[in-house]
Order: structure tokens, then sequence, then C-alpha cells
């Protein structure tokens, strides 16, 4: 097994996050794993700039890369946001693992990682949104202590920095898991 190392992204991971995040969510650049978006949106899911930007906009987000000796096989988007109480929430998206590279743990292992900086930010809850869908991997989040809220969030339609929506019936559901101190 080879040794990873995780680490928050730079200026000069951007390219191959992107690359990395095209190839696991739309097939882009090679095979496309099974958590991927085929069929359902098409085109680029984000650009180097586009991640650029998200980092640039806010001090309150960050991707954290896993790497291999040479390459980047997995990321993560963290960011410390308020809920609706005021309270400290960590939503976390953008996990994506090289279709490749799947399979091996590395998408649990982001996620954790994910849950540790949130805890380490404050917060007591971690919150994503998952496209209606894709069950599959809603129910992967769930076996890892997600849950449904009942809310759902529109889908982007008008919005192609995101690809372009191949469906009429999407939406988003909001997934929370409270997050725990290990010990705790």
């Amino acid at each position: 097994m080879a040794a990873w190392t995780i680490t928050k992204c730079d200026a000069a991971d951007l390219a191959q996050v992107a690359d990395l995040v095209n190839a696991a969510y739309r097939g882009e650049g090679g095979q496309a794993g099974w958590a991927s978006e085929v069929g359902i949106v098409s085109g680029q899911r984000t650009t180097s700039a586009a991640l650029e930007e998200d980092l640039a906009t806010s001090a309150a987000v960050s991707i954290l890369v896993l790497r291999d000796a040479t390459d980047v096989l997995a990321c993560i988007r963290v960011e410390r946001t308020t809920g609706a109480r005021g309270q400290t929430v960590c939503y976390i998206g953008l996990l994506a693992v090289r279709p490749g590279k799947q399979d091996r743990g590395l998408g649990l292992t982001m996620l954790d990682r994910a849950e540790a900086e949130g805890l380490a930010m404050g917060a007591d809850v971690a919150r994503m949104t998952v496209v209606s869908v894709r069950e599959t991997l809603i129910a992967w989040y769930e076996r890892h202590g997600y849950r449904r809220t009942g809310e759902t969030e529109r889908f982007p339609y008008d919005d192609t920095r995101f690809g372009v929506p191949l469906r009429s019936d999407l939406e988003f559901v909001v997934l929370e898991k409270r997050l725990v101190a290990a010990g705790a």
C-alpha cells in the first residue's frame, strides 16, 4: 500500500484537483467511478479557475487533497458556515476519488478527515447536499452516519458552471450528521 498524505489544496494543486473532480463526477479524461453523475449532468463539474475563486473568496473554505508520492487521488471541500440557529456548521462537498483508485477506503478517509476538521472549527454538525437521484451515493453517506433532514434545495438549472443537467427532476437532498469527537 502506498503512503498517502492529506494536505490543504494550494495553487499548485488546482489543475490536478479539477481533473480529478471532472473524472470522478463526469467520467471526463477516463472511466467514471461508481459515484458519477454520467447520464444526470454533462460537461465539466469544475475548473481550476472556479476552485481558485472559491478558495480566494472565503477564508472559511478549504479543499483537502489526499495524494501519493506523485498524484492527487482524492479531495473534499470543507467550509465553516453558520446554521439556521446561529451554530457553527461544517459544510462538506466535492468529495471525489480518482475512478481507478476507488474501493480502497480513500473516500471514507477523506470524509473522516473533513469531519475532524469540522470538529476542530467548532462545529457539532456536518451538512451536505447530494443530487436527489443519486440513491447509491446517498445510501453510502447514510451508512456513514448521515441522515436526510427532509429539506431539499433547488438544482441550479440556470447555472452552467456546474454542468448541463440531462434530467428535469433534479434537486438536492440535505444530509446531516452529528459530529462527535473520537473517544467521546
